[in-house]
């Protein structure tokens, strides 16, 4: 029996057990493999131990007393996730990001989305209500899904067992690209863009890198279960990627106030998440909101129409009067245009 199928069957008998394994069954199940002298098997044994208490698998051994013998059980509570209790469209909202997740190209853990897609459908049978929208993510240009989706894939498992990669980065604030070594914490997608999240060696400290940007890419293979970094405690993804363009570090944070009417006066709390509400004048709402990347937020404003206004800072207000001015005259006629009937 090789090594790999010692270890699932281990783990099968174990969490078959009602009550704990001694070793002595251990080597009357696995007598091949704990055969032997005993000092042999026992090492044996250890460094299976040492395997599944690496996969997360809680296998702890347990003295004996009154009401139970000595010997080796799993920790359930600690080994299976408690029953999500989904309704039906919380199953239905799932089912439709997972496709659309499915479908975008570039999604890592493909195979295993698929999987749980096939059981959401299989179990939920004709409980399972049918979307009315449909959802899609792909922001990866044509042409790029293959790479991405591989380099998606090489991320996910150095984020899982904590490996350090080696990759060449054209960021959009420097001409040329740069060659890092970067300790990856996380991967998000916010708005159909996947963003890596880690230590970056060559700025020393911790920076966000889009990955359809990686131009090339590598991770440490040496020592492949030993970990090369362990994830700070506090750290969160939430707070280095932005969800808004607006949230962007790129400046200092300052506060812009803005002014809603309209239908748009309604939909504040929604255009505008995390935002301080005011009511003002009939009809108008006040809008006040952390901003990192003034330009991302005056482009949304300006999407948004004239019931959309930046009352302050002044600097926000000269920015968006400027940005409109350009837009104006770029969509200007020329002169000796004629208009045709």
């Amino acid at each position: 029996m090789d090594r790999t199928e010692r270890i699932l069957d281990l783990v099968a008998l174990l969490l078959d057990a009602r009550e704990p394994t001694s070793w002595a069954e251990l080597r009357e199940h696995f007598p091949s493999d704990y055969g032997g002298s005993d000092d042999a098997a026992e090492r044996k044994f250890e460094r299976d131990k040492a395997e599944l208490v690496e996969l997360g698998f809680p296998l702890t051994y347990v003295q004996g007393d009154d009401e139970r013998r000595d010997g080796y059980i799993v920790d359930r509570d600690a080994y299976y996730l408690p029953e999500a209790d989904l309704s039906k469209e919380e199953l239905a909202v799932l089912y439709a990001a997972g496709s659309a997740a499915l479908a975008s190209g570039a999604f890592p853990g493909r195979d295993d989305l698929a999987h749980a897609l096939r059981k959401i459908g299989f179990f939920a049978g004709e409980s399972l209500p049918t979307p009315r929208v449909r959802m899609e993510l792909g922001a990866v240009q044509e042409g790029q899904e293959k790479e991405v989706s591989a380099r998606l894939e090489q991320l996910w498992d150095a984020c899982a067992t904590h490996k350090w990669v080696q990759l060449v980065y054209a960021s959009p604030k420097h001409p040329s690209v740069t060659e890092r070594r970067v300790d990856p914490y996380g991967l998000a997608l916010r708005r159909g863009v996947w963003t890596l999240v880690g230590h970056c060696h060559l700025r020393g400290g911790l920076r966000a890198f889009q990955v359809h940007r990686i131009r090339e890419l590598k991770v440490n293979t040496a020592k492949p279960r030993t970990a090369d970094f362990e994830v700070p405690a506090d750290f969160s993804l939430d707070a280095h990627v932005a969800y808004f363009p607006w949230q962007h570090r790129i400046h200092a944070m300052e506060e812009v106030v803005l002014r809603l009417s309209g239908a748009l006066a309604s939909r504040a709390a929604g255009l505008f998440p995390g935002a301080v509400l005011e009511p003002a004048e009939d009809g108008v709402v006040r809008a006040r909101l952390p901003v990192t990347y003034l330009d991302g937020l005056i482009r949304f404003c300006l999407s948004l129409g004239a019931d959309c206004r930046v009352e302050s800072p002044e600097g926000a207000r000269s920015r968006l009067r400027d940005m409109a001015t350009r837009i104006v005259e770029k969509h200007a006629p020329e002169v000796g245009d004629k208009v045709s009937a």
